[in-house]
């Protein structure tokens, strides 16, 4: 490994790395709560690592650049793509405000820094691969990264799994499978994760997906954001993707609870959102589109740039 740039929260992850220890800490989201804090084994993070380098086809000759902080999983697992291939790595301050340079074969980055990213477009600046993760894109963003010169990918993972067992094609939808993961689905359609190289065989998700494959599925959203309306499951987030071209500003969705229907589709938004109501009724099919509107003063998010939303975000009228 070749480190030209680091950072002091890079160099406090190598000691910890090259440490006695069989494990290294790390922290959830908190996206669906509190973070928390975990252990993984290093063993399941060189088996993350080796399935992306893999993929990716990341060797020694590669150049690895990384934006994003080493105190969080994201960060962690490029230094340690990056040791098992022998690879160059350069860890940049994290920033949306990207200082790229020269050729790069993989470089991760979150929704937030795709605007920057795209100042590089016609540039000398070459981009093999580009992974987005931390929270899921616009469609705005997605049309950007299309035209974007280099493979762009959505990732799917948590914590747990030591980063991505999933990529997305920007452009597609569906995530194909890294290798040494198979996936399955439960009696409610959320995806159960088997982890061929790993110190478990199987982890639960609280993901509902549309299975295509055991190598292949459509997200859908999280089952506890599910809005059960008159027998009819809504998914926000699948939804939140079809009505965001006649918003602007911050929203999600969620549900409050309806006499007839049991629930009925809310829209959240702050006092600075603007809502193209007319434009989104003749575009949106009814059952999709949010029958009350809930202003909340402000929105509060994970360091990833994930909406916290209330859990469960249900609203009573």
């Amino acid at each position: 490994m070749k480190l030209t740039q680091t950072t002091p929260e890079t160099e406090d992850f190598l000691k910890e790395w090259y440490s006695d220890s069989e494990y290294v800490t790390a922290h959830t989201s908190g996206s669906t709560g509190v973070p928390k804090e975990i252990k993984l084994l290093k063993q399941d993070m060189i088996a993350s690592a080796s399935a992306t380098n893999r993929f990716f086809n990341i060797t020694e000759s590669s150049r690895l650049v990384s934006p994003l902080s080493a105190s969080y999983i994201a960060g962690k697992m490029m230094i340690v793509r990056t040791v098992l291939a022998g690879a160059t790595l350069e860890m940049l301050t994290p920033s949306n405000q990207l200082n790229l340079h020269g050729r790069i074969t993989l470089l991760p980055i979150v929704p937030s820094q795709i605007e920057s990213l795209m100042t590089y477009a016609d540039s000398d600046v070459k981009i093999d691969n580009v992974i987005v993760g931390g929270a899921p894109m616009t469609p705005d963003m997605e049309c950007k990264l299309e035209s974007f010169p280099a493979n762009c990918y959505a990732t799917y993972g948590m914590t747990e799994t030591c980063s991505h067992v999933a990529i997305r094609k920007v452009g597609s939808p569906y995530f194909r499978a890294l290798p040494g993961v198979r996936f399955e689905v439960d009696t409610s359609s959320r995806l159960l994760l088997r982890l061929r190289n790993f110190s478990f065989d199987v982890l639960q998700t609280n993901d509902v997906v549309e299975l295509r494959s055991h190598d292949s599925f459509r997200w859908l959203g999280r089952f506890d954001n599910v809005v059960n309306s008159g027998g009819v499951k809504l998914f926000p987030e699948e939804i939140e993707q079809e009505i965001a071209p006649y918003i602007k500003g911050e929203f999600y969705l969620g549900a409050m609870s309806h006499a007839k229907w049991g629930e009925q589709l809310v829209l959240c938004v702050t006092p600075s959102t603007v809502v193209d109501s007319e434009a989104m009724q003749m575009a949106v099919p009814h059952i999709k589109l949010p029958k009350k509107t809930v202003i909340l003063e402000k929105f509060e998010y994970t360091s990833n740039g994930k909406i916290k939303r209330l859990i469960p975000a249900r609203f009573k009228e």
